[in-house]
């Protein structure tokens, strides 16, 4: 079992240069309750099947679980999942010791960019890149299971 510690922001400002990978994201749920969200994630050419359980809100502090499966088995869970996937390009971008994750929303959540960091702990200090926005940690409105 793996903990997650992330902390989420609003992009304000330009940032795409900066990143060294770009990876196209299709996603879709099998549960969104938020006691238990499962995730089905296929980019390039993997698939990962998530586990989470409920976050603390301070610091989006979760028990997670990623399961690698098959492409094409990915392609079939897709058809059992909740209505709706999240089509977004996460951007890496490397800054003062972190890696920012920042996704790109597209369809219609077109135009909202959220980062991401993940942190060894909560309270690790991490210094913030001038296009780093409002902080939106434990928000549910960008919870990315609410975002379908």
């Amino acid at each position: 079992m793996a903990i997650e510690i992330e902390r989420k922001f609003l992009v304000k400002g330009k940032f795409k240069h900066l990143a060294t990978g770009e990876i196209n994201i299709t996603q879709a749920y099998l549960s969104v309750n938020p006691e238990r969200i499962i995730r089905l994630r296929i980019y390039n050419d993997r698939a990962v099947l998530a586990i989470k359980s409920s976050a603390n809100k301070a610091f989006a502090i979760r028990n997670e679980w990623e399961i690698e499966v098959p492409v094409t088995m990915a392609a079939e869970i897709l058809e059992v999942c909740l209505p709706g996937t999240i089509d977004k390009t996460r951007y890496l971008i490397p800054y003062k010791g972190h890696t920012f994750e920042v996704d790109e929303f597209h369809g219609k959540r077109d135009g909202l960019i959220i980062a991401e960091i993940e942190l060894n702990s909560e309270n690790e200090v991490f210094e913030k890149p001038d296009w780093l926005g409002e902080e939106v940690t434990g928000n549910p409105d960008y919870y990315n299971s609410n975002l379908i």
